[in-house]
């Protein structure tokens, strides 16, 4: 580790080849902490390469437990997080009214490190239990229609680093990363970016695989559509930039989107949206992702219609009763 530290502290960048390497070697215990921590710190300074995302992710992958749920037609909801906005949990909200609306989804989470409350703290806090049992998976995707993939249970080197990223309190190129690395290979996905530079990067990685995907970033700087400005969609044919105006939703202030002070206050949130009880802005957003998300599923193509299938299953509680169903199962 040392003569990698020092070739990037001469400013230099990683091959694919070396990214990975270190990667494996951050998984299988090769570093101590400081080292750790100090690699981290080099991506807080400055920008990812293609090579060295492309690298970090290939060791990510094969270092996995996967586990395969082709047979549900999965697909993952998946923002960076680390856009410093501390927002409600919008995008595991919006998964569950994909799976109310019918399309199945693996989402893959974690608890949150540059924000108060990430997706597997809100749903631990909520009384989801974290597993990795093929079986138990298998059931809820059939009883409930989701099921939770909870990062370190999958990844040895989420496992190691989640104490230093903890320590840390900031974002590190493991946010960038959690999306790309869902053990279960969805070949479906919604992923949102905290920002221009890391889209573009998304979408050239993206480009190379067979998965059908949407890559959202708001120009206001949200990994995901705050309905607080215009934002930005990228898919594999097309990149456009569009407005609450545009898509039939209102124009939302940043302090509506609030998360709260609290995991209390986010698990209050979060289960006032999900029974149809949340305030106008937090539903609104909930069900633009939840829309986009069905888009890029292509549970239908046209994005009216999937914010009134993103509606109905919000407010026919189809949503609560997936949560419920997952809880149980």
């Amino acid at each position: 580790m040392k003569e990698i530290l020092n070739h990037l502290f001469e400013y230099k960048t990683l091959t694919k080849t070396e990214a990975r390497q270190v990667l494996a070697g951050i998984a299988t215990g090769q570093y101590n902490t400081s080292q750790i921590a100090a690699f981290l710190t080099v991506y807080m300074m400055r920008s990812i390469t293609v090579e060295e995302l492309e690298g970090f992710r290939d060791a990510m992958l094969e270092l996995c437990l996967p586990v395969d749920l082709s047979e549900f037609d999965i697909m993952d909801l998946c923002g960076t997080g680390g856009d410093g906005k501390d927002t409600f949990n919008i995008s595991t909200l919006s998964a569950f009214v994909v799976a109310g609306a019918g399309q199945r989804v693996a989402k893959h989470g974690n608890h949150g490190v540059s924000s108060l409350c990430g997706s597997s703290t809100v749903m631990e806090f909520l009384g989801y239990r974290f597993t990795n049992a093929y079986d138990n998976l298998r059931r809820m995707l059939e009883s409930a229609g989701i099921c939770f993939l909870h990062a370190p249970l999958f990844h040895p080197a989420m496992k190691t680093v989640g104490p230093i990223r903890k320590e840390l309190g900031v974002k590190t190129f493991f946010n960038v990363l959690g999306p790309m690395v869902n053990p279960a290979f969805p070949k479906k996905q919604l992923v949102g970016v905290f920002s221009l530079e890391l889209a573009r990067l998304y979408a050239y990685l993206y480009q190379q695989t067979p998965k059908r995907f949407m890559i959202l970033h708001a120009l206001d700087g949200y990994d995901e559509v705050s309905l607080t400005g215009a934002f930005k969609v990228i898919t594999s044919h097309a990149e456009q930039v569009l407005t609450p105006q545009q898509i039939g939703l209102p124009l939302l202030a940043p302090e509506e989107l609030a998360g709260g002070k609290s995991v209390e206050d986010s698990a209050r949130i979060f289960m006032n949206v999900l029974n149809n009880e949340a305030t106008p802005a937090q539903k609104e957003a909930v069900v633009a992702n939840a829309a986009l998300a069905l888009v890029a599923a292509e549970r239908t193509l046209n994005l009216g219609e999937a914010i009134q299938m993103a509606r109905e299953s919000l407010e026919s509680k189809r949503a609560l009763a997936s949560f419920k169903k997952l809880l149980a199962a």
